[in-house]
């Protein structure tokens, strides 16, 4: 199926239209309207006889003359449309290795997407235009594993997809791993061969593997072994076997978001993709940034350039508001990659030797006399795990007489001190701290309702309920219900009694839970839906709600969450997000909320506090994987650049590392 946004103009005519374009073109001034009415409207084939049409009928390069008469990004989009694919891409890389300095973000780009033929297009196009040798000139413009890949790469011999070897896909998985987490030092020469010479078929089926045996995905493997510009174009290589449709949805982004468009990339891309996958691009891309290409385009360019743009875009996915299948296969991919079991690792252990009479007497020392020493302070209460750090407010009670957390709060103040003070709580005493706080006095925090009683197991629940009502002498559900209502209410309430099955998959009932999710039929009343959705999503298990979500892709070609997100709105949606993020892949979710406490002005302490007291003996060394895969830089890096002082100290011994 044709996947491209521009097609063939029917009743073409390459006479009339390249006296079009002559008369958009002579006398003072261009109609610019016309040229990209034009152009953008006819397939690259069509443009080519265009050209050959002008020149025969004026004697002139309609190249040359769009040059002559345009300007700036509008003058470089078209132009660029009117090269074959082939010479577009020879163009885009000559222009990277000229001059001073290499674009490698460029040829990573090129080389990493394309496949065998477009490979063997581009040489043969870059030999012709400019009498060069490709190979010759990037080997003579990089330099070590990187050149060494970029040259595997341009042979274009990668297998094809029927090439497939159910053997080898669990050799090539070990060899990878031995290649690089089991070896002192990387073994790049083995990375280079299996990722630039197997098929994609293969190549999908090796990254499932090396998931299972690794416990974690081949990218993050990558990012630890391999630096600089190979890591880069490695990382390009695995995203394109996975999905070149989001890869590029995730080039087109970057190259929007922020002050400023990186220009260059938008037009290479938009040009580049017309006519391959820009309909799979765009679902895609308006899937993961909930936002569609075409918006982001309006919103971030001008004039002709985004009229231009815009047509070879081809349409707004948010004005249709649909949900399609190369999205549906990226969602279905993710929900089977969340299935495979990894273990979670929080970045605070014991420590070894713990002497709780010991710590007990550097914290008094700490807070005795004038000054405290908060670096003391910070020490040791985030090398010592929440187990030993009850065992120190005892050891102080005996040893001194006094109340360590009294102290605590009297030495210490601002973000730093409820910082120190959540990591003495037992985690079930500090979640029910935060839920109180969400719901007492005017108004309630939703948010935190929901990303405590969403990610919650069974025992964790229970342990909060224990502890609520020791604290504030009430039931949390009472106080749930009092001050929440409608769905919202009996949502939270559900999952207040910690009765989540904690079974495996049932396949049939998968099924049949999916159908129900599935049913939207017209005489089905909002009250029957809400409740279908949480009599599922409350209280199955996550091994098979992930199943019920992989059923309900097949059945209906959406993922659950874009179905709840076009259904509901308010905290009724919110929760349900929540839950089904959280089903699917925890870390991720906590990734997504730390993330965005700290992007664009100001920073949301309360939530990255929070959040960094709670996870880090469960899951935080996961969440640091999936913040920089999500996010292309560190949690430690963020925390380090959005915070200061002692309470930036504390939350860096608290994330454990760099990455």
């Amino acid at each position: 199926v044709y996947r491209g946004s521009v097609k063939d103009f029917q009743g073409f005519d390459a006479n009339q239209d390249a006296e079009a374009l002559y008369n958009a073109m002579k006398g003072f001034g261009s109609d610019k309207e016309a040229i990209l009415d034009l152009i953008t409207s006819r397939s690259n084939k069509q443009r080519v006889e265009i050209c050959q049409a002008y020149k025969s009928l004026y004697g002139k390069d309609l190249i040359a003359d769009l040059k002559y008469e345009l300007t700036g990004k509008f003058e470089r989009l078209i132009v660029s449309l009117m090269r074959p694919p082939a010479y577009g891409d020879a163009k885009e890389i000559k222009d990277a290795i000229s001059g001073v300095g290499t674009d490698e973000k460029c040829l990573i780009e090129i080389l990493a997407s394309r496949t065998n033929q477009e490979i063997h297009d581009l040489v043969a196009a870059y030999k012709d235009a400019y009498e060069r040798d490709l190979e010759a000139d990037i080997v003579g413009d990089t330099s070590g594993h990187f050149k060494k890949m970029l040259v595997v790469l341009l042979q274009g011999a990668r297998e094809e997809d029927d090439v497939v070897s159910e053997d080898l896909v669990e050799q090539d998985a070990k060899d990878l791993l031995e290649a690089g987490e089991l070896k002192w030092g990387t073994d790049e020469a083995q990375f280079i061969y299996i990722l630039g010479r197997r098929s994609r078929q293969h190549l999908r089926l090796v990254f499932d593997e090396y998931l299972k045996i690794a416990g974690k995905p081949i990218e993050r493997s990558i990012r630890g072994e391999l630096s600089g510009d190979f890591e880069k174009l490695m990382l390009a290589v695995v995203k394109c076997i996975r999905s070149t449709a989001e890869y590029f949805a995730e080039r087109l982004y970057k190259a929007m978001k922020g002050l400023g468009t990186r220009d260059n990339t938008l037009i290479r891309i938009m040009v580049s993709r017309s006519e391959i996958d820009m309909l799979d691009i765009r679902e895609v891309f308006r899937t993961k940034y909930e936002k569609s290409l075409y918006n982001m385009i309006k919103e971030d360019t001008s004039g002709e350039y985004k009229k231009a743009l815009l047509k070879l875009c081809g349409g707004d996915d948010d004005a249709a508001g649909e949900f399609f299948p190369e999205a549906a296969q990226v969602a279905y991919r993710m929900w089977e990659l969340s299935a495979v079991k990894v273990e979670l690792r929080g970045t605070v252990q014991p420590a070894g030797d713990f002497n709780d009479d010991g710590d007990a007497q550097v914290l008094r020392k700490a807070m005795k006399g004038l000054g405290t020493d908060e670096g003391a302070i910070i020490e040791v209460v985030t090398k010592r795990s929440n187990a030993q750090r009850q065992q120190i407010l005892k050891a102080y009670k005996a040893h001194y007489g006094r109340d360590l957390m009294a102290d605590l709060k009297s030495e210490l103040s601002g973000s730093l001190a409820k910082l120190i003070l959540g990591l003495m709580l037992t985690p079930a005493q500090y979640d029910a701290k935060q839920l109180r706080k969400a719901v007492e006095g005017a108004g309630t925090d939703e948010s935190i309702l929901i990303e405590i009683m969403a990610t919650r197991n069974n025992q964790e629940i229970k342990a909060i309920n224990e502890a609520y009502q020791e604290a504030y002498h009430k039931s949390l559900e009472d106080d749930l219900s009092s001050d929440t209502s409608g769905h919202f209410k009996r949502i939270l309430v559900s999952l207040a009694l910690g009765n989540r099955d904690e079974g495996p998959e049932n396949l049939s009932q998968a099924q049949e839970d999916a159908k129900k999710l599935a049913d939207v039929s017209s005489n089905d009343s909002s009250d029957s839906l809400e409740t279908r959705f949480l009599s599922i999503l409350c209280t199955r298990s996550y091994p098979h709600l992930r199943r019920v979500f992989q059923e309900f892709i097949k059945m209906t070609n959406h993922d659950v969450e874009h179905a709840i997100k076009k259904r509901m709105s308010g905290d009724v949606r919110d929760a349900f997000v929540a839950i089904v993020r959280s089903v699917k892949n925890k870390p991720a979710f906590f990734a997504d909320k730390l993330y965005k406490s700290m992007k664009g002005a100001g920073t949301d302490e309360r939530t990255l506090t929070r959040i960094m007291i709670s996870r880090s003996e469960i899951d935080l060394f996961n969440i640091r994987g999936e913040f920089i895969d999500l996010f292309d830089k560190s949690l430690h890096h963020m925390i380090e650049k959005d915070t200061s002082g002692d309470y930036r100290k504390a939350l860096l011994a608290l994330c454990g590392g760099e990455d």
